[in-house]
């Protein structure tokens, strides 16, 4: 995705530079106006303030970032009227934005925090000039906040489940899966497709194995992939895909949901310290390995208990 300059989108200022302490604070809360710190949480509100004639407060919905203290880069959508404290930037979009949109640069510009420290390297100078996307994508503005659940940590099951690994049995990961490997489609085809809904797996270990999301497809979904470049890193792909060189995919032989792949996944992760950049984790390895597995009362993989176990951990209810 090409980037540009923050201040190709947006008119940069600084803030309104007031003293909180010298403020007159609001008598009624619901009539006052927000002043907005350096802090990092509720929106960088500090306090509410009464109306200065000498400034005029900034309008709601403008984009506020912190570029000292110890939380560098904080950034919010403002939904009042404000004023702000020093060390802080105001942004004003040149082109009509979204909320989504609006809330995709805030997340851009915190995703740089690491660039800059407090009393170091602070952000005064070079925040105008930070390269962001110069759109967001495109699946992105069907995503409903009003969707997103505010306890992330809620598990699916309230019933705490133990781990008894003493009983579990081996079995041949062949005997459970179709091991395979997947059509090897090279970035630069899928940039001629451009930017969509399916995603791009590689042999990178972090974000599920995704590297972007381009509008072409080569293999189906509801399988595990596996790294066999560098570590054997595991993850599930529930929806139809393409992937880079060194890719492989482990079919299920059984009903496979999102639950048990989960508890699949975290299995065979923790069988990377048998790969390295020698010794990979190739289908030949793959179709040798045996892993442990609780089971039923007749010696089965006991489905129905990994699917639970998952669902009773935190943040299940956000697979």
């Amino acid at each position: 995705m090409k980037l540009v300059p923050l201040n190709s989108i947006f008119n940069i200022e600084y803030g309104n530079k007031l003293d909180f302490n010298k403020m007159v604070k609001a008598d009624d809360e619901k009539d006052g106006i927000n002043f907005i710190s350096r802090a990092s949480k509720n929106f960088g509100i500090t306090g509410k303030v009464k109306e200065d004639a000498l400034h005029e407060p900034y309008e709601a919905g403008l984009i506020t970032v912190t570029l000292g203290g110890s939380y560098l880069l904080a950034s919010f959508i403002q939904p009042d009227k404000f004023y702000t404290a020093q060390n802080i930037k105001v942004l004003k979009p040149i082109h009509s934005l979204t909320f989504n949109e609006k809330l995709f640069y805030c997340l851009c510009i915190q995703q740089n925090r690491f660039k800059y420290s407090s009393h170091g390297r602070e952000a005064n100078v070079s925040l105008d000039n930070l390269l962001v996307p110069i759109a967001m994508p495109k699946e992105l503005e069907k995503v409903s906040l009003n969707n997103i659940v505010k306890d992330s940590s809620a598990p699916v099951k309230e019933t705490k489940i133990k781990l008894d690994v003493s009983k579990w049995q081996h079995f041949k990961l062949s005997d459970l899966f179709e091991i395979t490997g997947s059509k090897t489609t090279p970035l630069k085809k899928l940039e001629e497709y451009g930017v969509g809904e399916y995603p791009y797996v590689t042999t990178q270990a972090t974000n599920n194995g995704v590297s972007g999301f381009y509008n072409f497809k080569t293999e189906e979904g509801n399988v595990l992939t596996v790294d066999s470049a560098v570590v054997g890193y595991c993850s599930y792909q529930p929806q139809a895909f393409s992937a880079s060189d060194h890719v492989e995919k482990l079919i299920p032989k059984f009903e496979l949901n999102k639950y048990i792949a989960m508890f699949f996944t975290t299995i065979l992760n923790l069988e990377q310290y048998r790969y390295n950049y020698g010794r990979k984790s190739c289908q030949e390895r793959m179709r040798k390995l045996k892993v442990k597995l609780p089971v039923d009362e007749k010696g089965n993989p006991d489905w129905q208990f990994m699917e639970d176990y998952i669902k009773s951990l935190p943040y299940s209810s956000n697979l």
